[in-house]
Formats: structure tokens, C-alpha cells, sequence
């Protein structure tokens, strides 16, 4: 039976996290499920959370005047959806919907910044993992925005 500590240990994000990281992050994680068009959060909520996409598409979405909502980028199966955690003010930056029936497992990040704090090198290894995902999510949005405006 696939336990959540193993499906933690296996994410490709906190794969080779040092075990003793993995029990702190185990011990504010928990599974979680998204029906069809369900908003995960929205732009502005606060952000105390983020999530290890299991099953599903969730899409990230913004409004755009005079252009309406636009999807920015699809988060599906083995990804991370949520940054905004990380950095005060601790507000969420776009609203997510789920696409589709999603599974996934959601981590307290109120928790994880608490832990980061006591322990700089689990912060690093966190950050780390974060640093990627969020230079992704802001290119992805650069370019949704060229492409919105040039029409």
C-alpha cells in the first residue's frame, strides 16, 4: 500500500530530501481531492498552503481586463501548485481551478516557514525547490501576456 510518507519520499521535488526533512513535511501533509471546476484558491486568499498534484489538471488563471480569464499554465500529476507560501505578504497570486477530478496532497505552509526559521538548512532545501517553480510561473506568465496583448 502506497503510504504517504512513501509518495512524499518519491515526488520528484522532495525526492533525496535528507529523511529527517521528510518527517517534518510529513507531519503537516495530508491527502486532498478537487471535483471538476472546483477553485483550488483564489488571487488575493491568503497563501498558507501548497500542493503535491497526485491526479488531475488544475489550471492557473488570472483576469485580464477587456480579455477575461486566461489560463497561465496547467499543473498536472507530479508537480507543486503554490509559491506564494513562501513570500510575504503570504497572498496567493492567481486563482487555480481544478480541471478535472484532482488528487492531491496539501502541505501547511504557516508550518513549514515555523520549521524553516528553527532550521535554516531545511529552508534552503525547500527554497531550492521553490526557486525553479517560480521563475517558471513568472516566465509562463510573460509570455501569456505578450500573446494576450499582441492579438
Amino acid at each position: 500500500m502506497e503510504t504517504l510518507e512513501i509518495v512524499l519520499a518519491e515526488h520528484p521535488c522532495l525526492k533525496g530530501l535528507h529523511p529527517k526533512y521528510l518527517k517534518t513535511i510529513l507531519h503537516c501533509a495530508s491527502d486532498t481531492k478537487f471535483e471538476a471546476e472546483q477553485m483550488v484558491f483564489q488571487e488575493g486568499d491568503p497563501a498558507n498552503s501548497f500542493f503535491l498534484i497526485r491526479q488531475g489538471r488544475v489550471g492557473l488563471e488570472v483576469y485580464v481586463p477587456n480579455k477575461g480569464i486566461i489560463t497561465i499554465e496547467t499543473v498536472g500529476p507530479g508537480e507543486l501548485l503554490g509559491w506564494s507560501w513562501l513570500i510575504p505578504p503570504y497572498k496567493c497570486h492567481f486563482n487555480a481551478r481544478a480541471y478535472e477530478p484532482t488528487k492531491a496532497i496539501i502541505l501547511d505552509g504557516g508550518y513549514l516557514r515555523e520549521k524553516c526559521l528553527d532550521d535554516h538548512e531545511l529552508g534552503y532545501e525547500l527554497y531550492s525547490c521553490f526557486i525553479d517553480l517560480i521563475i517558471e510561473r513568472l516566465h509562463s506568465t510573460c509570455m501569456q501576456f505578450i500573446d494576450c496583448y499582441r492579438a
